[in-house]
């Protein structure tokens, strides 16, 4: 995650096939063009003939949509999707890029494919819309077709699947409502402020999906208080002002709200690495021990050395940290004892203070790959200390090693136990 950043606002520019993006693209060039914004266009479409805006950074200079094609023998949708995921392999390019000019710019706005699932849906577009959020203030802006929603079945099958991306990208999200200048998108702002108007305009839908159209429209009640919303027209420039005005909006929504979410993801995902790197020193340390021993590791002798928590200490470890940390598998090995008695217990109890599922991860590991070889002798002795240890120091030296012995032989009979 990188430093909190005001500029530039990443718009990502989504919207059904049909909608007016590329339209809407060559307004928005415009308009920073007229008004001197310092901005940044970015082409994602690697399928379109010509673009009808200037680019900063395009697609297609990288990846040959139909060469793509041609060698992958795949269709239109397939050849997208893979020019697309080729592009995001080379990602951290665009974004050393774009870094670099950052402090210059107000603005980057990013033209997605028309099949609008090939980007939503995709792990490439995951994957870019992630690399911009963790770096810029980002934005999801949703061309709607205004006139195709005059229809109410229609304007809601719209706002489910603008539902559905905003949940999927957990960003601030912008419905934009294009080609106002073909039909005013007053209709539109009126069903989503007001249910009863909707109520009343599907009323006439008599097949199934008038009603269940009503069913949503009661369900995304709560949808469009949290979404802005923005009537504009490409053609004629219409809303522009108010469209930008609403992007600087949602860039403090991001500050304030989704920013701190990004943090948490990413302190998470830290705290997961660092157990994982503390899981596999353990492991190394547990192997330099078996070493030590004169076996090799996952033998009898290393068995018993890793058991006896015998390894060396590491370079920047102190004796008071390897004594804690032999301390501490002893303790693990005397709640747990899955190295010492053969036997596994599955989903026990962790053996340390975060409930993590270390010992649950370490059961599907030894379920697979089987039982350890164990030394017989090895087991004799460890088998009389534990049980010398519950019964007391008094009683150690009754402690019976052919009882031992007969227990540790009925374990192997039970198959609990592999002898080599």
């Amino acid at each position: 995650l990188g430093p909190a950043r005001t500029n530039p606002v990443v718009s990502m520019v989504l919207g059904m096939a049909g909608s007016g993006k590329t339209t809407l693209m060559q307004r928005i060039a415009v308009h920073i063009h007229e008004n001197q914004t310092p901005s940044y266009i970015i082409n994602l479409d690697p399928a379109v003939t010509s673009v009808p805006y200037g680019c900063n950074i395009d697609i297609r200079d990288t990846v040959n949509y139909k060469e793509v094609m041609k060698q992958y023998q795949l269709g239109p949708n397939g050849g997208i999707m893979t020019s697309l995921n080729l592009f995001a392999t080379k990602f951290d390019q665009v974004m050393s890029l774009v870094e670099n000019k950052a402090d210059l710019l107000e603005h980057i706005f990013v033209d997605t494919p028309g099949q609008i699932e090939i980007f939503t849906w995709s792990a490439s577009g995951t994957i870019i819309s992630d690399m911009f959020a963790y770096s810029f203030p980002t934005v999801l802006l949703y061309v709607i077709d205004t006139p195709r929603c005059t229809s109410p079945v229609t304007f809601m099958s719209n706002m489910l699947y603008a539902c559905s991306i905003m949940y999927k990208f957990k960003l601030p999200f912008i419905v934009v409502f294009n080609k106002t200048d073909i039909t005013s998108a007053d209709f539109a702002l009126e069903w989503m402020q007001d249910y009863e108007k909707f109520q009343e305009a599907v009323a006439g839908e008599k097949a199934y999906a008038g009603s269940l159209s009503s069913s949503m429209g009661l369900v995304l009640d709560e949808f469009y208080r949290n979404i802005t919303a923005v009537a504009v027209s490409a053609v004629t420039g219409e809303g522009m002002d108010e469209l930008f005005e609403k992007i600087d909006l949602a860039a403090q929504e991001y500050h304030e709200q989704f920013r701190p979410m990004l943090e948490a993801k990413a302190q998470q995902k830290n705290e997961r690495e660092e157990k994982m790197q503390q899981r596999k020193l353990k492991h190394m340390r547990k192997q330099m021990a078996a070493a030590a021993g004169g076996g090799e590791v996952g033998g009898t002798a290393g068995l018993g050395a890793a058991v006896r928590g015998a390894a060396p200490p590491l370079p920047g470890h102190t004796a008071h940290d390897a004594e804690e940390e032999e301390n501490s598998e002893e303790e693990e090995d005397r709640v747990g004892r899955k190295y010492s008695l053969g036997g596994i217990k599955a989903f026990e109890p962790d053996s340390d203070s975060d409930d993590d599922g270390e010992d649950d991860l370490d059961y599907m590991h030894q379920m697979r790959e089987g039982p350890p070889p164990v030394d017989l002798m090895e087991q004799l002795r460890l088998r009389a200390n534990s049980e010398s240890a519950l019964q007391g120091a008094a009683a150690s030296s009754q402690s019976s090693d052919m009882a031992a012995l007969t227990s540790i032989l009925e374990e192997v009979n039970d198959g609990k136990v592999l002898i080599e």
